[in-house]
């Protein structure tokens, strides 16, 4: 039922049809509709039947089926990528990339774990061109974090050093990492020593 509230308003919407056709079809009231529509509840699963009818589709598709076995493959996907690079077998990694990249041609992660499969290679100039095609499509913070951080010494290597520098300092400062803020998390810090720690951080 994942994408049901979104893909109910989306197939209403492609039919011109409002939320009082809706009830008066299924014999229930507007306000019902409206609820799940915005997520609030889920109709009873008798009237899933009628909504496929309605929008003309299946309903597996209304409630993301679609979706959701499309971002199972995709976790599949690089789980088996991530699988060879640990094993050292890039090259195997690379063709599952290469494979997923004639079904997902624009996606991100997609993109950037092909780069690293080719950085880790020695193929820094391919890589290079995937990153920097890659990042601008993400939205995944920590991907893009790891991408532009190898990006930097990709550059290095591709003899961008001016790129390089440029990208490194745009990165999070150390006092800003995880490996920084989780071990003072942990030592029970006293009011004092916390607002010292929001000091350090927002003032260097």
């Amino acid at each position: 039922m994942l994408y049901l509230s979104e893909n109910l308003k989306k197939y209403r919407l492609m039919k011109n049809l409002t939320q009082e056709d809706i009830a008066e079809y299924l014999g229930i009231t507007p306000q019902s509709v409206s609820r799940w529509e915005r997520g609030e509840c889920y109709p009873d699963i008798t009237f899933l039947p009628a909504l496929a009818n309605i929008f003309e589709t299946s309903v597996d598709l209304l409630i993301g089926m679609d979706s959701i076995r499309a971002e199972e493959t995709i976790y599949n996907i690089h789980k088996t990528a991530s699988d060879y690079q640990r094993s050292g077998d890039y090259a195997a990694a690379e063709k599952v990339y290469r494979k997923a990249l004639v079904i997902y041609p624009n996606r991100a992660g997609m993109l950037l774990g092909l780069s690293g499969v080719l950085a880790l290679q020695g193929r820094a100039e391919e890589a290079v061109v995937l990153a920097e095609r890659g990042l601008p499509l993400s939205d995944n913070e920590k991907q893009k974090a790891t991408i532009r951080a190898a990006l930097c010494f990709l550059y290095l290597k591709c003899g961008e050093t001016r790129k390089a520098e440029c990208l490194a300092s745009g990165l999070p400062h150390t006092r800003e990492s995880r490996e920084v803020i989780q071990p003072l998390i942990l030592q029970g810090l006293n009011n004092d020593e916390i607002d010292k720690n929001i000091k350090n951080i927002l003032l260097g």
